[in-house]
């Protein structure tokens, strides 16, 4: 696990960018660090509890990436490879509606922990980006929730 030793926003998102290769970004107005979904990224976020078991898998599978938790809301997010149309079928979409978890589009934006975040306990990382290099394909991801 990467010990983060920034204690601005600006510092954090420079890290995510240089060590990370994340193309993250500050929104001004709410002051989040924010990673855009789309061709290079994707996500997947679901209940903690189900998040748990999916890790689980993926790290069995060797598959482990990085992992946003929500703790007051329970939920984990999931940074994975990009969504591909073949991907969610009508079947899979309600399979993951069922399970109350949700696909990020293209287009919307992952909030990514702040040291703020980190010391409050409102956004941590589960599993930090250590090597973005290598995410989950979504589709794994989406293949370690379903399976019974």
């Amino acid at each position: 696990m990467t010990t983060f030793l920034d204690t601005t926003l600006e510092v954090r998102c420079v890290q995510y960018r240089r060590e990370f290769h994340l193309p993250a970004s500050i929104d001004p107005t709410s002051r989040h660090i924010l990673l855009e979904i789309g061709s290079r990224y994707g996500a997947i976020t679901m209940p903690a509890e189900l998040g748990e078991r999916v890790q689980q898998r993926l790290t069995q599978a060797d598959l482990a990436g990085p992992v946003v938790h929500h703790p007051r809301a329970r939920r984990w997010t999931f940074i994975t490879g990009p969504a591909r149309p073949e991907t969610l079928s009508k079947s899979v979409a309600a399979a993951l509606f069922r399970l109350y978890a949700t696909v990020a589009c293209s287009g919307a934006q992952v909030v990514l922990p702040s040291a703020d975040d980190e010391r409050t306990g409102y956004r941590t990382w589960i599993h930090s980006p250590d090597s973005m290099d290598t995410v989950p394909p979504l589709e794994s991801v989406i293949e370690a929730l379903l399976r019974r």
